[in-house]
């Protein structure tokens, strides 16, 4: 969720960011932050949000988890938390 509003970004299909989302991890690991997003099977088969991206470390203040129904959608809040919390993610 965004802290302004307490509503969830808007996802753009078309950004490219799955096709880009290990280019991240690696950019991510290069500052010091550790990272990871995962895809859950059971949540999948359940219909809830299925990815996940985790971080932490680094200049993070804390850690952070976000969820999402695609691989786009979960990176896409992810990169809006990252730069709410000062990470200028080069994406």
């Amino acid at each position: 969720m965004t802290k302004a509003r307490g509503r969830w970004p808007k996802v753009d299909p078309d950004s490219g960011v799955e096709d880009v989302t290990l280019v991240i991890l690696e950019w991510l690991g290069e500052q010091g932050v550790g990272a990871m997003i995962r895809v859950d099977a059971e949540r999948m088969r359940d219909g809830l949000p299925a990815w996940t991206f985790a971080a932490h470390g680094g200049p993070l203040p804390v850690g952070m988890k976000v969820d999402g129904d695609s691989i786009a959608e979960c990176m896409e809040r992810a990169l809006l938390r990252l730069r709410e919390a000062g990470l200028a993610v080069p994406f």
